[in-house]
């Protein structure tokens, strides 16, 4: 992994653990994610409209079209699941699940669908980062045996999380299938598949535009985090993504888990202890086994 992969990929972990944040102020599943769609929207169709009316410009033909519209749907799903399992649980406790199953199911789909071959270091790397935040969100607690009144209500957030990596990782490779081999522009990418996005959910977030318009009242600041960060966030990504393989970028990715960690223990009050200091500097090695690979 080279060094402008591993600053593109921690630069955009920094923006990603903030706007989550925002999304979990917020909590307020479709309204917001249909509000955080259209100010996407009208942040990216004057640059569409310019990139693709532009001389000489990016062309979409009828494979990147598909490409796009697949990613849409996938990205569809995890926004959804997102706010779900922000609601059904602690930051503390979903954030990391999220992160820590979206690079493993990623690395995973990369070696079986793209024939991507990762190096022992690169690999051991990403398995570092993956156990180290593991042990981070005491993940050894799931299978311990749930005798206490919050026991559905951790499965409930444990259920969504894994839902909500299954579709990271699901659009992780797809997109690396959709900047890397097919070459569409990253920019583009993330504009249309957002578009595309607030298309699919604006039948929905008509019967509650009274919530869409309260979400716009109360969070609003919220929505506009997240509608600046998220796409710039994810646009370092693609463009990572576009000369890098998905098993050495997912893993690296997961940086946000310490950055989230600390924000969380700041806004929401949650402890902080050594172990998570412990499992900071393993993660630390693993990051640095992804930049030397």
């Amino acid at each position: 992994m080279t060094l402008l992969a591993l600053a593109l990929v921690l630069t955009a972990a920094v923006l990603h653990a903030i706007w989550n944040l925002s999304a979990k102020r917020a909590g307020s599943g479709l309204p917001f994610v249909f509000a955080v769609g259209v100010v996407m929207t009208l942040i990216y169709t004057p640059i569409i409209l310019t990139m693709l009316l532009w001389p000489g410009g990016p062309r979409l033909d009828g494979t990147a079209l598909g490409v796009i519209a697949v990613s849409t749907v996938l990205k569809t799903g995890y926004a959804l699941y997102l706010q779900r399992a922000y609601r059904s649980g602690d930051f503390s406790f979903v954030y990391p699940l999220v992160r820590g199953s979206a690079p493993l199911l990623a690395t995973i789909g990369a070696v079986l669908f793209l024939g991507e071959r990762p190096t022992a270091l690169g690999l051991a790397g990403g398995i570092t980062i993956v156990v180290s935040i593991f042990f981070l969100s005491n993940g050894e607690r799931l299978w311990q045996r749930q005798s206490t009144p919050d026991a559905p209500p951790r499965l409930r957030a444990l259920g969504n999380a894994l839902i909500t990596g299954s579709f990271i990782a699901s659009y992780t490779v797809w997109d690396r299938n959709a900047v890397g081999i097919h070459q569409v522009n990253p920019v583009l990418f993330d504009g249309l598949t957002n578009v595309g996005l607030t298309l699919l959910v604006a039948p929905f977030a008509w019967g509650r535009r009274k919530a869409v318009q309260k979400i716009w009242r109360v969070h609003r600041r919220e929505v506009l985090i997240m509608a600046t960060l998220s796409p710039f966030a994810y646009v370092l990504v693609l463009f990572a993504l576009s000369f890098t393989p998905v098993s050495y970028v997912a893993p690296a990715r997961e940086f946000s888990i310490l950055i989230g960690a600390y924000l969380g223990a700041r806004v929401f009050g949650e402890k902080d202890n050594p172990r998570r200091l412990t499992c900071a500097a393993t993660m630390v090695l693993g990051l640095i086994a992804l930049a030397l690979a």
